[in-house]
């Protein structure tokens, strides 16, 4: 994507199943599960660039004795600030006395970040600030271990005004009104009645309260909290939470919007939002790991024990398609062949834009995220010159000549590497008013491979958003080069709508995609569509969520997506270059062909896989109409 999206956030929860000694004993170390959580965190890296946290909870430890540890850092380099502090008193045992680093009790008694349950999160804000205290995981605390909360997700909820009704009607006051501290104040409300139920069962038959305490610890009941605490949520989760006691859970939205996966064997449990992070981490084979099924949660008792337990009703499958096309690394087994078929579903319209004339056309890519599908595109091209090549050595008969037979086989597609991203340039960059030109030398170019006046330069994008940098800067970075026509192509259909869980992209007015069929709409005379949606869209604002229906594709419906793409790319075409441009962008079959298996495709069909969906696109349309410069949810 060569404009900067900020997207989901990660997690990497780890449970020790073994006393810290048998670490030592086995690996030399009784940091291992601290180790192996710096890695899975440091592998989701791409997942997390506003800040992180980690947290540590310590089993069994006696009264008086600290047992839960955090360590919270803002700002890109937070992993590696945290793991540093943490380290830090290792290091120091290690000047003074050595010897104790190969003592897991005495490490266990003295220093913190020694326990048994793990879990790492990092924040790629969507919105809000970036201070500390937005950085996860939160804490709820208390003076009884089992009401003691620590909380962290990968999450957006479109209905947190409705949430923090419901915690204001159960008598609770909360400090904010963010989806964060009511996700976790829900939870805690639900975890205390859980104790106090428990209590009172107890208490009855005549236990003391040191001994009831152990008995809730042992009987708390995770399913009926998380089933209450969870009831109203809309929107897409993965939440991960630590209980004081050594419980633990995540939890994940009953689409399979946010991603979890997990392994398991007798030594460890571990809970990332990508697969292959516990792959390289743990070096287990791809079929070792399972993926938390929507709606339900793993559950991982303080005893061992480990189980997945139904929550909520799994509803359709719609697990973000983003994921694949972009936000995750294309390390995945899947998900690396996903983009390949997605680069693949785009050859017919790339080749039909140059007018079949592979000879005169260099094809590239940007970003580098964008290199996979980009091989995609390229073996479908390859495909289509065989089939080219052995039509015209067919042809030829028994008048084949060698000269003749050369020039059909040394036929092949122009790939070059045509821009490198300056990242240091563009750190420097500012809002002020040389902004426009300092960002177009973002990109550097690879100049003398293509022949100018002649030569079509096709360049395949992840996707194109809001078209800034392609206006700004890359058309006329490309131009520069000389070729008769620019062809940009996006591996993921046009973005039509905004999210609302998870990635930044709230407001429908900085679609390019939105503005071109507002544009057309104008070209046609039928401006006044737009007074009408929104009176549509103003009549359902007092509606239940559930009756509530998405107007804002009433927009669209007019104008095919050809005609829309004609139009994001004269809207885009920067009046100073001389090549002509063309966007092609990935259809919506195309894009199911390719992920067949994750079709969470709102942002680009309007199709929002919960309520609040279409109520936070409504909101959206309104503020666009109203001219409130503001998120819709």
């Amino acid at each position: 994507m060569s404009e900067e999206i900020k997207h989901e956030c990660g997690i990497a929860l780890i449970r020790l199943l073994k006393p810290l000694s048998f670490y030592q004993k086995k690996y030399g170390t009784s940091l291992y599960g601290l180790n192996k959580l710096y890695l899975c965190m440091e592998k989701q890296h791409n997942r997390g660039q506003d800040g992180a946290g980690v947290a540590n909870i310590k089993f069994d430890v006696p009264p008086g004795s600290r047992y839960i540890s955090r360590c919270r850092v803002n700002g890109n380099s937070a992993i590696k600030e945290i793991f540093g502090k943490i380290h830090s008193r290792f290091e120091e045992v290690q000047k003074r006395h050595p010897e104790r680093l190969q003592d897991p009790e005495w490490l266990k008694r003295n220093l913190a970040f020694t326990g048994e349950l793990f879990l790492g999160h990092l924040r790629y804000g969507t919105h809000g600030g970036n201070s500390i205290e937005n950085c996860h995981p939160f804490l709820r605390q208390n003076n009884w271990m089992t009401r003691n909360l620590v909380v962290a997700g990968n999450f957006n909820l479109t209905n947190v005004d409705e949430l923090f009704g419901h915690l204001v009607a159960l008598g609770q006051h909360p400090k904010e009104k963010t989806d964060t501290i009511t996700v976790m104040e829900k939870i805690g409300h639900f975890l205390d009645e859980e104790n106090e139920r428990l209590f009172r069962e107890f208490k009855s038959k005549d236990l003391s309260n040191e001994e009831i305490s152990g008995k809730i610890a042992e009987n708390l009941n995770i399913t009926r909290i998380l089933k209450d605490a969870s009831k109203y949520w809309d929107g897409g989760y993965t939440m991960a939470g630590l209980f004081g006691h050594g419980d633990a859970f995540v939890l994940r939205d009953p689409n399979g919007i946010r991603p979890a996966f997990f392994y398991q064997d007798d030594e460890v449990v571990v809970v990332t939002s990508e697969r292959p992070v516990i792959q390289t981490a743990f070096n287990v084979p791809i079929d070792s790991i399972k993926e938390i099924t929507p709606g339900h949660a793993l559950i991982i008792r303080k005893n061992g024990e480990v189980s997945q337990k139904q929550i909520n009703t799994p509803g359709e499958r719609r697990s973000c398609s983003f994921e694949r096309i972009y936000f995750s690394r294309g390390s995945d087994a899947d998900i690396y062949q996903e983009r390949k078929n997605l680069g693949s579903q785009l050859c017919s319209s790339v080749l039909k834009s140059v007018d079949y004339d592979l000879k005169n056309t260099v094809f590239s890519y940007i970003p580098n995220t964008a290199e996979v599908a980009f091989g995609g595109l390229v073996d479908s091209l390859h495909h289509y010159l065989n089939m080219v090549k052995r039509h015209e050595i067919m042809k030829m008969g028994n008048n084949v000549t060698e000269p003749r037979l050369s020039e059909i086989l040394f036929q092949h597609p122009r790939i070059e590497k045509i821009a490198i991203k300056d990242a240091k340039l563009r750190t420097f960059i500012t809002n002020d008013s040389s902004r426009d030109e300092m960002v177009a030398h973002v990109y550097d170019t690879a100049y003398g491979v293509v022949n100018r006046d002649i030569d079509n330069l096709v360049i395949l994008d992840d996707s194109i958003v809001r078209g800034t940098t392609l206006k700004q800067s890359i058309l006329k970075i490309l131009d520069r080069l000389g070729p008769k026509k620019i062809v940009v192509v996006s591996s993921a259909p046009q973005i039509r709508y905004p999210d609302c869980y998870g990635i930044d992209m709230a407001k429908l007015g900085d679609f390019i995609a939105f503005q071109a069929a507002v544009s057309l709409l104008k070209d046609n005379f039928k401006e006044n569509l737009l007074e009408e949606v929104y009176e549509k869209a103003k009549a359902m604002e007092g509606l239940p969520k559930n009756e509530i229906r998405n107007v804002v594709k009433e927009i669209y419906q007019p104008f095919t997506a050809e005609q829309i793409s004609d139009k994001i790319a004269e809207l885009l075409r920067p009046e100073s270059i001389h090549a002509e441009v063309q966007i092609i962008y990935q259809s919506i079959e195309g894009l199911h062909n390719a992920c067949p298996e994750n079709l969470g495709d709102w942002y680009f069909t309007g199709n929002y896989p919960t309520p609040g969906g279409n109520k936070v696109v409504n909101r959206s349309f309104i503020n666009y109409m109203e001219g409130k410069n503001v998120r819709a949810y």
